[in-house]
């Protein structure tokens, strides 16, 4: 996915890096970053950015960086930061040479810090964190100065250094830069740039006992980059006068330029970082990977394909109006690109037996069928076929109604790749629950119609009895009930009591049992199922629901 792509959809970011190059004042080369903080799981917000920034230097045979923002060290993690290079990669996509982190630049960044206190563009404060809220003033009030504003250059650049030196405790001072606690965006109310945190870093050890904000970070690990277009999402739009102010005071090598486009939210789903963890914390989901949640990881476990992602962000779009976005959207790119990649296998979720009274006891045939109704290359396959097979319960109907095509006593039904069988008897229990039926076959039909000319509409699929083996199918749907379950006072509250549900003792085609982790089918006249990356083995098969098949599926494929 390096390769230059001109045939990416266009937006309005790319318009705008258009106009860069057409005027000719870039200088380098098209430049993007995608920098996620290693303290959480990627989701499918993420995936609309590291389309967006990855497929974006390509179309312009540019670069893109992975850059880990890890400037908070109490919520960081290895853990966190290789789960994202993975999510990254598996999505397609290739950062240039290694991946680079905020905290590469924590030396620069204080030495820039240090030449804004000198160019009296930052100042130390001791206000409590409670004084400085207090004194930044509201949305129709302006701010106050605080008394340290009017410390000299001096006296700030040596308790910097302090507090750099471990020498205070944390709360007892931030660096703040000195703008205009006046100013109608908050943002730029001498925004605080360092803060004192005596914890030690995954990266750097015990080496700092300060670290800088985002806002200060960021626009600088930018410009140290060479980064052309930094693009955010739209809750960063207030934070651009910051990000230019910044790079306007410092001896930095380029000035980036921020554009922001609206984040993707999805309906019935949370991609809050902090719900998504609450959820985990408090055992709702199984784990940061489980089916049902938005988290990359979970998607890949659950079968969904990078390509489906990939093609899903393109729909959507990059615009400036944020939107919720229907979940149908990503399932129908689901289901689009696994119809052409997924191979066909059939699985019996709710088994009832049949035997087939006419068809010896001893005669077990081989059945050749394709892997792919329109795709030879993906090859055959050999089904077993036997006196006993297994059908799906909701296949037959012991009353069934006008225009019923399929199994009924008396009626007729073509077994898929097979014959054309007919129920005679309906075998019940105690209870009066049907237990098994017993059918004869025309053995003229072995996949060909019948030599009379009589029209058997019905298609059922089915799983040869003696070489079944029985496999565990998580069936999910939505983890929410409501539409926007992130508007709730309490989003918990809204969990979905019919998120999963677990059939144990389904009837899978012998084939599926040597299927390898994470290798999506499409179980006949069922849906889309991948075979689980954690607990599928050939003792233990276990798929997951990737998606159901389209509402309008009317009949199947051919042969």
């Amino acid at each position: 996915m390096n390769e230059a792509d001109t045939t990416r959809p266009s937006n309005f970011i790319h318009n705008i890096i258009e106009d860069d190059l057409a005027k000719g004042e870039l200088g380098r080369v098209i430049a993007t970053r995608f920098p996620p903080e290693p303290n959480g799981y990627l989701h499918i917000g993420h995936a609309k950015s590291i389309c967006l920034n990855f497929s974006t230097a390509a179309k312009y045979d540019g670069f893109c960086n992975l850059r880990f923002d890890d400037t908070n060290p109490d919520k960081e993690s290895l853990e966190f930061q290789e789960a994202i290079k993975a999510d990254v990669e598996w999505l397609g996509y290739q950062w240039r040479d290694e991946p680079l982190h905020a905290s590469d630049y924590f030396d620069q960044l204080f030495e820039f810090a240090k030449q804004l206190i000198k160019r009296d563009k930052a100042y130390v404060d001791d206000l409590s964190p409670e004084e400085i809220r207090e004194y930044r003033g509201t949305l129709t009030t302006p701010g106050r100065d605080s008394p340290a504003r009017a410390r000299s250059s001096e006296e700030n650049l040596q308790l910097f250094e302090r507090m750099a030196n471990g020498e205070f405790e944390e709360g007892q001072y931030v660096l703040r830069a000195k703008i205009d606690m006046a100013s109608p965006n908050i943002n730029m109310r001498d925004p605080t740039i360092y803060r004192i945190r005596k914890s030690s870093h995954h990266r750097t050890g015990n080496k700092w006992h300060i670290y800088p904000m985002y806002d200060y970070t960021h626009c600088v690990s930018d410009a140290l980059e060479l980064i052309t277009h930094s693009l955010c999402t739209l809750e960063f739009e207030d934070h651009r006068p910051l990000y230019d102010w910044f790079l306007e005071q410092l001896d930095v090598p380029c000035h980036p330029q921020q554009i922001e486009f609206a984040r993707l939210e999805l309906d019935y789903t949370i991609t809050s970082k902090r719900k998504l963890q609450q959820l985990v914390a408090d055992k709702h989901v199984e784990g940061w990977d489980d089916p049902r949640l938005p988290t990359l990881q979970g998607l890949r476990r659950r079968g969904y394909p990078p390509a489906a992602i990939r093609e899903f962000c393109d729909r959507v779009g990059v615009t400036k109006k944020s939107t919720i976005i229907e979940t149908a959207a990503l399932e129908t790119c689901v289901r689009d690109v696994l119809d052409k990649t997924a191979k066909r296998a059939m699985a019996v979720l709710d088994p009832i037996k049949i035997v087939i009274t006419d068809y010896a006891q001893d005669k077990t045939e081989i059945i050749n069928a394709k892997n792919h109704p329109k795709d030879e290359s993906m090859g055959r396959r050999e089904l077993s076929f036997g006196r006993e097979v297994f059908i799906e319960r909701s296949d037959f109907m012991e009353d069934p109604p006008a225009k019923y095509f399929r199994l009924a006593p008396g009626k007729e039904v073509r077994l898929r790749y097979a014959y054309i069988i007919k129920c005679e008897k309906v075998i019940k229990n105690e209870h009066g629950d049907v237990v098994e039926l017993h059918c004869t076959h025309d053995p003229s039909t072995l996949g060909k119609k019948p030599a009379d000319g009589r029209k058997v509409k019905g298609i059922i699929h089915w799983v040869d009895a003696k070489t079944a083996v029985e496999g565990s199918v998580r069936l999910y749907d939505r983890l929410f009930n409501t539409e926007n379950p992130a508007a709730a006072a309490d989003f918990t509250q809204h969990l979905n009591p019919d998120s999963l549900e677990v059939i144990e003792g389904a009837k899978l085609e012998a084939s599926l049992g040597a299927a390898t982790p994470e290798t999506v089918f499409q179980f006949e006249r069922v849906g889309y199922f991948c075979a689980d990356r954690k607990s599928h083995t050939a003792e233990t098969p276990t798929f997951n629901r990737t998606a159901t098949l389209r509402d309008t599926w009317a009949k199947l494929e051919s042969n």
